[in-house]
């Protein structure tokens, strides 16, 4: 019985320092090497310094800005400790309350446009994190954001399109435009 305990023991010792440590390493190693962006949380710079992630979406509430999916994490919007969803079923009368809220402010800021809201301008992700918006949501608030801006909306819609990602691979998911990336260049554009 000593000589199997023996075993046992120093194969767990093997597989912890194999599982824990060495295969933890070499991915690691090949993620930095293949993948160095992403291996490090596609972090966005500004003059030398990390101001933001391109996989994380941000609470933007200022006029000048485009604003992303609303976030159902607590305690704060984009609170990437809490991610998720708010769970609520189509019928759920508090997702009908928010969602009439979430309309009513669209509208009160911006007065003029009477254009059909995107609905992933009031509703939220399944992760509650989510970075990107549909394009329909992003010309949406074009007017607005050119307007607080003291910009041509015809300038602003070409940043749009710049941050307009294609379905992936060509056939997977949705086009989107990454808020994000947008407005940090929509700032570097009015330096």
């Amino acid at each position: 019985m000593l000589r199997q305990l023996r075993q046992a023991f120093l194969l767990l010792v093997a597989f912890s320092l194999l599982t824990g440590i060495l295969y933890p390493l070499v991915i690691t190693g090949i993620a930095q090497a293949v993948f160095p962006k992403q291996a490090n949380g596609s972090l966005i710079y500004r003059d030398g310094k990390p101001v933001a992630s391109s996989l994380l979406g941000q609470p933007f509430t200022d006029p000048k800005y485009f604003w992303g999916r609303p976030s159902a994490t607590s305690p704060m919007p984009y609170n990437a400790e809490s991610s998720g969803g708010s769970n609520l079923g189509p019928t759920n009368a508090d997702l009908m309350k928010a969602v009439g809220q979430r309309i009513a402010a669209l509208r009160t800021a911006d007065p003029g446009n009477d254009a059909p809201i995107p609905v992933d301008l009031v509703t939220s992700s399944a992760s509650g994190l989510d970075p990107q918006i549909s394009p329909a949501a992003a010309e949406y608030q074009v007017g607005r954001v050119a307007k607080a801006r003291g910009l041509d909306a015809e300038i602003v819609r070409q940043l749009v399109a710049r941050h307009t990602e294609g379905r992936t691979l060509g056939l997977l998911g949705e086009p989107r435009v990454n808020v994000v990336e947008l407005n940090l260049d929509l700032d570097s554009q009015q330096r």
